[in-house]
């Protein structure tokens, strides 16, 4: 796990150097076992390595090939690097690492040595020879590949922050980056904050030549099929108990101190017994426990730590610790999110704890069904007739429910009944929205034109969606919108603060093509999750498969309106001042949240706080 940046330019030696080191430095936090670079004429690397697989020197990076030809900076973990090295056998190794098994897929197997890779990456590899760059992003979008390209140069990086360090890149606010933050809580690849700053999306790679950049996918999340799943319950359970243990046992590679978090949930229990499974040695675990028995789930963990003999380490926190510690996380954030906080919490403590790899039970959810959306969007399909009303009559209906209701909810039941086709593309997006377009439209200046960039890559893969089960077709739209955006974004830049690796079972893309192929009538036959947690056999505990959802919270609504009162009111009517937004509509939301309005949530609020304190602590002009 590390941090990569690149640049190539008909710039002189000099400034290539310069404008490298000024990326990579940004980089330190990712990376504090080693640094290096690679400068030759029109290109530059750099790397911050955070040594996990081969802490010999010798697997430091830029890394080199034998001949000298290709050079590679890589961020991120090949978990069956193993298995493909047996398979180089005319390549000369030198290290016991899994950068130099890349670089030697790369060199047989050109572009197709994707097709092999299992695990979470980003690389860059130059092809001296041919001034070729290629460039990849794993298939689910775990780790960031973060880029700029205009007409003078080509620049990426692992972080927005650290292209911005380079100073040639104009500190320029997106402005449809910002309605998708304040929609979604984050914003949507390819997309970042920044103007003509994007990301290679999940499973994309591309060819730089000449200055001209092609990309294309290599896998797609609803194209990429096993073969056809049984229909056999039994077989079904088996086949994703084997495949999760097989993804959970190929992530315990590491030649450094390795745990687990463990909230005491489902997912996360179901990580801790499959890593006591197939382990030799006692798991290191961790939790977050506390006083306020409303937040504290520390039942339950103790539950799982106990039956599987874990190494367990409970870390109490206090609310002042959080408050104290607030600060440093917003500065932390590369880009802005309402809601990392407590990834980067958790992060900082288990690091504290003497850990450099953590696995995570994230994922879980979106695969299992075990968000509320999956309902939504199948009990929305049950009244198919409804939809081929003229959109006029279900308007009316949309206005019966809001002038009859208050109701957060009834915004966005409105906004649904007035998409011109009912399909997945068109409604998944609506139901997904934290914020309505009728509430974001009202803070921003009139003449800003509406996009919505989830809908229209849903649109452009809605054929193949539509072939998957409707349980699965919401799998394909969270890890393409809120998982991608919002959870794995938070999960890489939060951890990296830290420099924690946190590695997660549940996104091995073979278990993730199986389960999207799993009929719907086994995905919820008694409870949700159950099928996950019957694949586990008698793994779990009654007690935490039918525990109540708790999920990690804090009291926000309270602490913004007295602790935090004067930091959030100071960067709230700054916002306001911003030339895109209508300033009293900014001002009023914060005093409609003072004065306790229901309809103004604390969330939205602080969304506003959060995207004001980023774009001050990095310059960004409107």
């Amino acid at each position: 796990m590390c941090g990569i940046s690149g640049i190539i330019a008909d710039f002189e030696n000099s400034k290539l150097i310069e404008v490298v080191h000024k990326m990579t430095d940004r980089l330190a936090h990712r990376g504090p076992n080693a640094e290096g670079f690679y400068v030759d004429e029109n290109i530059a690397f750099g790397h911050r390595r955070l040594s996990i697989i081969d802490l010999s020197d010798e697997s430091n990076q830029p890394f080199i090939d034998n001949t000298g030809r290709y050079i590679i900076v890589f961020n991120g973990e090949i978990y069956n690097y193993k298995e493909i090295k047996l398979l180089l056998t005319d390549y000369n190794f030198r290290t016991e690492g899994d950068t130099e098994v890349i670089l030697a897929a790369y060199i047989k197997w050109g572009e197709l040595c994707l097709d092999h890779l299992n695990g979470m990456f980003a690389f860059s590899i130059w092809d001296k020879n041919e001034n070729k760059l290629f460039i990849a992003r794993d298939r689910l979008g775990v780790k960031p590949f973060y880029y700029f390209h205009n007409a003078d140069f080509f620049a990426f990086s692992s972080e927005i922050r650290s292209l911005l360090s380079s100073t040639l890149i104009e500190r320029k606010v997106n402005f449809e980056a910002i309605k998708d933050f304040l929609t979604y809580s984050s914003v949507s690849a390819p997309n970042t904050i920044i103007k003509n700053i994007f990301q290679l999306m999940p499973g994309e790679c591309g060819i730089l030549i000449d200055g001209k950049l092609e990309k294309k996918y290599y896998w797609q999340i609803e194209k990429n099929y096993v073969g056809t799943v049984p229909d056999n319950y039994e077989i079904i359970k088996k086949d994703i108990k084997n495949l999760l243990t097989a993804s959970v046992e190929r992530r315990l590679i590491s030649d450094v101190p390795l745990g687990a978090f463990l909230s005491g949930g489902i997912d996360s229990s179901s990580i801790v017994a499959l890593m006591a499974e197939v382990s030799s040695n006692p798991v290191n675990t961790f939790s977050i426990v506390f006083n306020e028995r409303m937040y504290d789930e520390s039942k339950y963990s103790q539950i799982i730590a106990k039956k599987f003999n874990t190494k367990h380490t409970s870390i109490l926190l206090k609310p002042e610790d959080f408050l104290k510690i607030l600060p440093e996380a917003l500065k932390a954030m590369d880009t802005p999110t309402g809601d990392g906080i407590n990834t980067y919490l958790v992060s900082k403590l288990t690091k504290n704890a003497g850990i450099t790899v953590a696995l995570s039970g994230l994922g879980g959810d979106e695969l299992f069904a075990g968000y509320p959306l999956f309902d939504q969007w199948k009990s929305v399909n049950n009244f198919n007739f409804f939809w081929k009303l003229p959109k006029s009559l279900r308007l009316l209906v949309g206005n019966a429910i809001e002038a009859g209701l208050n109701d957060n909810k009834v915004g966005r039941i409105k906004e649904m009944l007035s998409v011109e086709d009912f399909n997945f593309s068109s409604v998944y997006p609506v139901l997904r929205k934290l914020i309505i377009s009728e509430d974001i439209n009202k803070i921003f200046k009139p003449d800003n034109f509406e996009f919505n960039i989830i809908e229209n890559i849903l649109s452009e893969r809605l054929n193949d969606i539509k072939k998957l089960p409707f349980y699965s077709q919401v799998s394909v739209g969270e890890l393409l919108s809120y998982t991608l955006n919002t959870l794995l974004k938070d999960t890489d830049q939060m951890s990296m603060a830290s420099a924690l690796e946190i590695r997660e079972p549940f996104f091995d893309y073979k278990l993730v093509e199986y389960v999207m192929q799993v009929p719907d009538k086994y995905k919820f036959r008694k409870y949700k999750k159950s099928l996950l947690v019957e694949s586990l056999s008698t793994l779990l505990p009654s007690e935490i498969v039918h525990r109540p959802k708790m999920g990690f919270v804090f009291p926000w609504d309270v602490w913004m309106k007295n602790e935090l009162k004067d930091f959030c009111e100071d960067k709230i009517y700054r916002l306001a001042k911003s030339s895109i937004f209508e300033s009293s509509q900014i001002i009023k939301i914060w005093e409609d949240f003072l004065a306790g309005n229901k309809r103004v949530l604390w969330s939205y609020v602080w969304q506003l706080v959060v995207l004001e304190n980023w774009l001050l602590e990095n310059d960004i002009q409107d």
